[in-house]
């Protein structure tokens, strides 16, 4: 059964999403995964926070359902309502981001979130059909 979606009104009066994602770094590289479901392009692990869970929470979840990595701590990194993010049933969201570096570069992914996965350095991101939100974080965050 599939959990209900944290809601709530933006700025300016739309409903949004809440949804957290991690950066995974490993040795200068980041994890991306190519997703199954839209918006379409490269993403990191991220997903919907769930009514009752907060952000962090959320985001270790995803983590682990996504990419097989259980971490016990992620660090946090900024909070911003993104009025131009979109999903299926949300015209934008508002996000929480976080940042793990880990020690391998094992992963497992689930094959109903993306279609492959696997560690970029900055230079072949650059080259790379990343999904626009993810993009607007990598920049802001002057990693490209």
């Amino acid at each position: 059964m599939e959990k209900e979606k944290k809601t709530g009104k933006s700025k300016d009066g739309r409903e949004m999403h809440y949804s957290a994602g991690i950066l995974v770094e490993h040795n200068g590289k980041y994890l991306l995964m190519d997703r199954v479901n839209p918006p379409p392009g490269f993403a990191c692990p991220a997903g919907h926070v769930d009514e009752g869970e907060n952000p962090k929470t959320s985001a270790l979840r995803e983590l682990k359902e996504e990419t097989g990595i259980v971490a016990d701590d992620i660090d946090f990194v900024c909070e911003e309502e993104i009025p131009w993010n979109y999903c299926r049933s949300a015209t934008m969201h508002y996000w929480y981001l976080y940042q793990k570096s880990v020690n391998s570069e094992m992963i497992k992914i689930d094959r109903k979130e993306a279609k492959s996965a696997g560690w970029y350095s900055p230079k072949e991101i650059k080259q790379m059909n990343i999904e626009e939100v993810w993009l607007y974080w990598f920049k802001k965050l002057k990693i490209l």
